[in-house]
């Protein structure tokens, strides 16, 4: 006799109940956590080089944006009823009350860039299959270990047709703003070998 094992059903939040609980003191501002696909994900602690590599690349994008778009540091972006990702730098669209009469959506964003170390795994498996699925344009991915910038564009079907890889010595550039080099060795910092 075969004997059938249930999964136990899974209750998915919406973006307006998990803002409901950070209202109502469940989820604190302390707390390091996002919503994808209704679930409440707990995002890893931040390390110094994940700090450094995030205020270095803060620096280097709202120069090269400047008045022509907005960088969102470590903010949300709501895709839908059930996804607000927390990503390290969202490019979005200029728009003259910055989102204060709405959030941001798919529509307004330029460019996503996640800073990875030891959520790498995470953020190619699971964040960015989910800003390929909402058309996101163009995403990067800072891969701290292997000191490189995977850049994924063309989204087609819930995936990335392309993708490119940056190294230090070279310089990367969003789709939307051609004119804007970014070293890499800036972004991603130097290997502790070559430090020493």
């Amino acid at each position: 006799m075969t004997t059938l094992v249930k999964t136990p059903a899974r209750r998915r939040f919406t973006v307006d109940e998990y803002h409901a609980m950070a209202a109502a003191g469940i989820l604190e501002e302390k707390d390091r956590v996002e919503l994808i696909d209704g679930e409440i994900v707990i995002m890893t602690p931040i390390g110094d080089e994940h700090h450094a590599s995030v205020d270095t690349g803060n620096e280097l994008l709202v120069e090269a944006v400047r008045r022509r778009a907005i960088v969102r540091v470590q903010g949300a972006i709501r895709l839908d009823e059930y996804n607000q990702p927390q990503p390290d730098f969202v490019i979005l669209r200029r728009r003259r009350d910055f989102y204060r009469s709405g959030p941001a959506g798919p529509a307004d964003v330029f460019l996503i860039i996640e800073v990875s170390h030891s959520s790498l795994s995470f953020d190619r498996g699971v964040k960015l299959p989910l800003y390929a699925r909402f058309d996101i344009p163009e995403v990067w991915i800072a891969n701290i270990p292997s000191r490189v910038i995977e850049v994924y564009t063309d989204p087609l079907g819930g995936e990335y047709t392309t993708r490119r890889t940056f190294r230090p010595g070279q310089t990367v550039s969003p789709i939307a703003f051609p004119d804007a080099a970014l070293p890499v060795a800036d972004v991603i910092g130097r290997s502790a070998e070559a430090s020493g």
